[in-house]
């Protein structure tokens, strides 16, 4: 399980804390959405989560134990900005390289050509170079993906041709999800379960799902026994027992 306990984050002794006492968990094959106003802290909380930042105050665990400090996490963070999470300097089978040899399965079921291999980041459309750090943070000693808007910035094809591969994946593997958006749509159709921790009230509640935009719908019919159930079958993978 990844759990944060008692989590509190702020930017220097100068600033407000972005958030106080947050509690999160997350078990093995649970995919959890988080919802909330731009600015609130959802994106560092991701960072405290992935061990990028240290909590103010709390702790973060995975089965009990503290994130390593050295080697492979098995908290993987994937950024909105898939350009800022690469060394610009090096080619895309050298940042592939940095987490063990990639899988060729995984670079066929993304669409991930060799001869992306041979180029550089500035090289790569936003796409491509988020499927690169995919399959890089898709190690296989990786236990839980944070995707921090991932898709955001990407065309309604390529978003769902990434969200499904991801959902197989974490089918096949028992991965944790949490992802983060402001698409209530889309949270309400990947999620088991949404929280929202950043509402103005700084009180955590459930979030619903708005009408779901037509490449949503497409990619991710929701279920029949949904309220906005219509035709479509596809349905996530149940939560685990």
């Amino acid at each position: 399980m990844l759990e944060a306990r008692n989590l509190a984050y702020r930017y220097g002794k100068q600033h407000s804390w972005l958030f106080n006492d947050l509690d999160l968990r997350i078990t093995p094959g649970e995919i959890v959405g988080l919802s909330g106003p731009s600015g609130r802290g959802k994106s560092t909380l991701a960072k405290l989560l992935a061990g990028y930042l240290p909590p103010g105050r709390g702790s973060v665990m995975v089965d009990g134990r503290p994130l390593p400090e050295s080697g492979h996490c098995p908290v993987q963070l994937l950024f909105q900005h898939p350009e800022l999470a690469v060394n610009p300097r090096w080619k895309a089978g050298d940042i592939l390289a940095e987490a063990g040899p990639p899988d060729a399965a995984l670079l066929r079921d993304l669409g991930i050509e060799p001869s992306w291999l041979a180029r550089y980041p500035h090289e790569l459309s936003g796409g491509e170079l988020q499927r690169i750090c995919l399959v890089r943070a898709l190690a296989p000693r990786t236990r839980y993906l944070l995707c921090d808007e991932m898709t955001s910035m990407l065309d309604a094809l390529t978003q769902a041709s990434i969200w499904r591969t991801v959902l197989d994946i974490a089918r096949s593997r028992e991965l944790g999800l949490l992802v983060i958006s402001h698409d209530q749509a889309l949270l309400g159709k990947l999620c088991h379960r949404t929280v929202c921790y950043f509402q103005s009230d700084h009180r955590s509640s459930a979030c619903f799902p708005a009408a779901k935009p037509s490449f949503v719908r497409k990619a991710f019919p929701v279920r029949r026994d949904s309220p906005a159930a219509r035709t479509d079958t596809w349905a996530p993978p149940p939560p685990p027992a």
